[in-house]
């Protein structure tokens, strides 16, 4: 099977059948990465350039990782120092790299639709690692990976994404995801945090109340607080949110459910997350950052070995 698009842009433009692959794929990868020589030869003699204008360390070195696994001749270019920061534009950064003879570029930007700007403009296959607050859709497919392997399904899952809706690229990627595959998502948080027409445009579910969520849900994946996009004030303390946003364990103790506990990264102990639930059995973060590179691997065979 291929996948449908030569290029991973967003989860918007993948079908259900293409998920369904990418996580099929990346289930055999994270068998090789079990065993003693994690190595394969699947990728040699492709080159591959990470092209990251926005700072990020856990989805570049897992892609970094994934590269070398899958034995891709690798190029890491970080735009604070390169010429970007001389003036040079995206589309001139980009041909000099291409002249290099570059199968396949990475690319994380801090404006949205900046790799879809690319892949109009450029021969490689382009895989988006997050645009601004467009998408962030590998980290979508990992965490429908994790939630799949934990749950045993996606289907009639009831998933609650809670936090910063509104500056969340993987909000938007786990609601594509999701939607597609048959689950049920309910967005909670902050009314300043969430869209106002977000229930309408992506039939979701929207509620304040992170007590009545947690009561609804089977999984609860919880957002990273984003003051670095934010404008504005938009609740008024970080001790204010954490007393109405953040899971303690004694608030999953009185819920007395048994919830499936996500987080993306980085995150702020004490604000969205208490530590003694960011470590506890109930949490597959850590088993989430494990299978990024699984779900990347993937990601990248598929579109190398794609007929273009």
């Amino acid at each position: 099977m291929k996948l449908s698009t030569k290029h991973l842009l967003g989860i918007k433009d993948l079908t259900k059948e293409d998920i369904q692959l990418i996580l099929s794929t990346a289930a055999n990868f994270k068998d090789v990465l079990q065993r003693p020589v994690k190595k394969v030869p699947s990728l040699r003699d492709v080159t591959i350039v990470n092209l990251f204008f926005e700072n990020s360390t856990r989805t570049r070195i897992s892609f970094e990782l994934a590269e070398k696994r899958l034995s891709a001749d690798t190029l890491n270019f970080t735009a604070s120092a390169s010429s970007v920061s001389k003036g040079e534009t995206l589309l001139d950064t980009v041909n000099n790299i291409l002249s290099m003879k570059v199968d396949m570029v990475v690319m994380r930007h801090s404006a949205s639709g900046a790799p879809h700007f690319l892949a109009q403009h450029i021969p490689a296959a382009i895989v988006n690692a997050g645009d601004g607050i467009n998408e962030h859709p590998t980290q979508g497919l990992l965490d429908a990976f994790s939630m799949q392997e934990r749950t045993g399904k996606l289907e009639g899952l009831k998933v609650a994404i809670i936090g910063d809706i509104m500056h969340s690229r993987v909000a938007m990627s786990n609601i594509y995801l999701l939607k597609k595959m048959g689950a049920e998502v309910t967005v909670v948080g902050p009314p300043t945090l969430i869209p106002k027409h977000i229930k309408e445009a992506f039939d979701v579910n929207v509620t304040y109340n992170l007590k009545e969520a947690l009561q609804w849900c089977d999984v609860a994946n919880v957002l990273r607080i984003q003051l670095e996009r934010q404008n504005q004030p938009l609740f008024s303390s970080l001790r204010e949110y954490n007393l109405a946003y953040g899971i303690s364990r004694k608030l999953l103790d009185e819920v007395g459910r048994d919830i499936v506990i996500m987080h993306p990264g980085p995150i702020n102990r004490g604000v969205e997350l208490d530590s003694d639930v960011a470590d506890s059995n109930n949490s597959i973060i850590l088993n989430q950052v494990e299978n990024g590179v699984a779900v990347r691997m993937a990601v990248l065979y598929l579109l190398a070995n794609r007929e273009n």
